[in-house]
């Protein structure tokens, strides 16, 4: 038996992890003791106490048996009710396997999705978007939320099968905390959880979408938004994006759903005005189309207040709203949500209910208690601070070491969108970059067009500490000079 030395487990948990591990796999016979506390402490390099304390606690839940003078052993009734390993017979090569291909609706792995590699942490540079910074993590307040979440009084409250309801507590939260910040108001009625944006949207199409809807979207535009709308409907319209978002011309028109992110446009980050949102609401009024508006990156402008969200300008109940709550936290949480009519919602549930029944109520009374003591506001403060900083040095960095790049100023959230000359092939800049230590994210995944424009990426700030920007950025012009010189 080994255990793990870069494990964050306790020595304790650790061992009994890999007991556990034996025992259950039946790697330790019935009718031999296992070692002595003496015996394993010695050969795993830990304090004796903190092995007979391992072998107390499987002794208390019955993995295993203390035997007077003669040791532990492997309790027989922990075993029971287990199926042995049966031995299968080899395949017959005449057996007509299933046409897997045949049965497929459509292929996602044929989609084409952004890629984050899984070790992004392990390399000194990473542009990526999305990605959380562990040392402005709130660690201290979030361990304080979940504490108080497995209280007796709280375990009793979403330990139990929700079915269809959310956490009210954090239904609550929503409505008076975190809309409001986008001049957004709603009933509790108007609101349902998801599994993050994604789900939202995910569900969105299952309920309102058939084979040929027509369906708008962005372009360039959110590539997870294009894949799920078009594994639905056959009739996407790409639709027009310029230094304002998007192009509210007569495309619209031929829509029964247009998808948008206007706060910080997906990539490019430009923000739509004011006045453009007003002529999309009326052209939605005139035409009878349905607007998802997914607020994303909205948090934190650099400069002023941010522009009310499509939601807040709606008087016709045409704009269905997304957000996400834990992509300003830690993304890894999953939790988001959808704002629109009571009778949009009350089905949205139901769909839900079929495809998951509700997100974990564990994380919903958890993420409420962290909103309602204020330590979501706090983060939020703290994060556009640091990506203030990040985003003037990544600007200054751009400016010095790479002037024949352009790039959407940065006016907010956690990105850059930028665009190289016609030359530049942005796939091969990432791969060359990654031998460099440098993570970019190319840009032809979110164009629709085939083949679609190469030259352009995106540089996310996220989780890269500020004084790391110019070096990256200096290191990335030196890979672009490189590539340059071969083309």
């Amino acid at each position: 038996m080994q255990r793990e030395a870069d494990s964050a487990m306790s020595l304790q948990g650790q061992i009994r992890q890999m007991l556990v591990a034996a025992i259950l796999d039946r790697q330790i016979p019935l009718d031999e003791p296992i070692p002595s506390s003496r015996e394993l402490s010695s050969h795993i390099g830990v304090a004796r106490n903190t092995v007979v304390i391992a072998y107390q606690q499987l002794v208390d839940e019955g993995y295993l048996l203390s035997r007077e003078r003669k040791g532990h052993f492997v309790n027989p009734a922990i075993l029971e009710g287990r199926a042995g390993k049966v031995e299968t017979p080899h395949a017959d090569p005449a057996a007509a396997a299933p046409d897997w291909n045949r049965r497929f609706r459509f292929r996602p792995s044929a989609q084409r999705n952004i890629s984050k590699r899984a070790d992004w942490q392990h390399y000194p540079y990473p542009f990526v978007y999305g990605q959380f910074d562990p040392t402005l993590f709130p660690t201290a307040d979030w361990r304080e939320c979940c504490m108080k979440t497995l209280s007796v009084l709280e375990i009793s409250e979403w330990a139990q099968d929700m079915i269809l309801r959310d956490d009210e507590s954090l239904v609550r939260q929503i409505r008076t905390r975190v809309l409001p910040r986008r001049g957004v108001w709603a009933s509790d009625d108007e609101i349902v959880i998801t599994v993050g944006t994604q789900q939202a949207l995910y569900l969105l199409a299952d309920l309102l979408m058939s084979s040929d809807t027509p369906v708008g979207i962005e372009d360039p535009g959110y590539p997870d938004a294009r894949n799920i709308f078009s594994s639905r409907t056959r009739r996407m319209e790409s639709l027009e994006i310029d230094q304002h978002g998007l192009v509210v011309d007569d495309r619209l028109k031929r829509c029964d759903y247009v998808y948008v992110t206007p706060s910080h446009q997906c990539p490019t980050t430009v923000t739509m005005p004011l006045e453009r949102r007003e002529a999309l609401l009326k052209m939605a009024e005139q035409s009878d189309f349905i607007i998802i508006e997914d607020d994303y990156d909205s948090e934190n402008p650099f400069e002023g207040e941010p522009l009310p969200a499509l939601k807040s300008l709606d008087r016709s109940n045409r704009v269905i709203y997304i957000g996400s709550l834990s992509k300003s936290l830690a993304p890894g949480m999953r939790l988001g949500y959808v704002v629109g009519p009571a009778e949009l919602i009350g089905e949205l549930r139901g769909v839900r209910r079929l495809n998951l029944r509700h997100p974990a109520a564990y994380m919903q009374r958890a993420f409420a208690i962290f909103l309602s003591l204020g330590h979501h506001d706090s983060l939020l403060r703290r994060l556009s601070t640091a990506h203030h900083e990040r985003a003037a040095a990544l600007t200054a960095a751009l400016a010095r070491h790479l002037p024949q790049f352009r790039h959407v100023p940065i006016a907010g959230g956690s990105s850059c969108w930028v665009e190289g000359p016609d030359w530049l092939d942005a796939g091969a800049l990432a791969e060359a970059a990654l031998a460099h230590g440098i993570l970019i994210e190319p840009g032809s995944v979110f164009f629709t067009a085939e083949p679609p424009p190469k030259n352009c990426f995106r540089l996310g700030f996220s989780s890269i500490a500020a004084e790391k920007v110019e070096p990256g950025i200096k290191a990335l012009a030196e890979v672009v000079k490189d590539l340059h010189s071969i083309e």
